[in-house]
């Protein structure tokens, strides 16, 4: 039903340029309805993207992260997943459930998106989310066929995404990822309940299992943790990662201007951003 619903994603209010986002509803099978959050461009339209938030989250609490990208031309819809502690029917979806029901989110949200190509981005478990939709393999939930890599997904950019979990994400899982990515995380970023603080290098388990020569980054920024102190996913004491934050989502700008837009010149200028140490340090393969 959800591949007939394009028209369902012209927003209440138009499509006038806005800082706040709209909802829309679609369709999962089943009948489930999927609320999504969309945010229209507020400068001049560069593309389309989906973002998939992080477990327990929602849409909303990432505005700090998505307001600029609309800003810098991005048209983004975001779901609200059943795994949120803020989803009316969350308490239905226990364990993988909630995997399957994201699947399906993700399929009826690009079959009702009429752009040829879009931006494939997320946090956390979103950021999973994102690079299989880039073409990496993840545990397929049963009652689902098919693959989980959107041929659409023509770049990823995922903060903070799961390292390798045994029986859900591989290492060769990840090594299936396809498109262009930047995989991101920050040297305090350590798993919750983890007491290694070199654990952060988890998150970096898709950068080093992809293979070479596919335009794949990797960003450490120094003193961000999984929350960038609170600005995104959840509240947190703080004190707030905001600096850091700007730089994630500049750099995020800048990656896909020179790998989704394919622009030589914006390809030089992240290249030269690259660096082994330092406050922001960026590595390619």
């Amino acid at each position: 039903m959800a591949a007939g619903l394009g028209a369902a994603l012209i927003p209440a209010r138009g499509l006038a340029a806005s800082a706040e986002p709209d909802k829309i509803m679609l369709q999962a099978p089943g009948g489930r309805a999927v609320e999504v959050w969309h945010w229209s461009p507020t400068g001049g339209r560069r593309g389309t993207m989906t973002f998939s938030h992080g477990a327990a989250s929602a849409p909303w609490k990432y505005a700090k992260l998505l307001r600029p990208l609309a800003a810098a031309g991005y048209e983004i819809f975001a779901p609200l997943h059943v795994d949120s502690t803020d989803h009316p029917r969350t308490k239905e979806f226990a364990g993988l459930a909630s995997w399957k029901a994201r699947i399906e989110d993700m399929r009826a949200l690009s079959a009702a998106i009429p752009a040829p190509r879009f931006v494939a981005a997320g946090h956390s478990y979103g950021a999973l989310t994102a690079l299989t939709q880039g073409g990496a393999e993840a545990a397929m939930p049963g009652g689902l066929t098919g693959v989980q890599r959107d041929p659409r997904a023509a770049a990823v950019v995922a903060f903070s995404p799961p390292g390798i979990l045994p029986g859900f994400i591989t290492a060769e899982g990840y090594a299936t990822l396809a498109t262009p990515a930047l995989i991101q995380t920050g040297d305090r970023d350590v798993p919750l309940g983890g007491t290694d603080p070199a654990g952060w290098r988890g998150h970096l388990a898709a950068y080093e299992a992809a293979k070479p020569g596919g335009d794949r980054y990797a960003l450490v920024l120094a003193g961000v943790d999984h929350y960038f102190g609170g600005e995104i996913c959840r509240d947190m004491p703080g004190p707030a990662q905001t600096a850091q934050l700007a730089e994630a989502t500049s750099l995020a700008q800048l990656f896909l201007q020179a790998h989704f837009a394919r622009d030589a010149h914006a390809r030089r200028a992240l290249d030269l951003r690259r660096a082994e140490t330092g406050p922001v340090r960026l590595a390619r393969k």
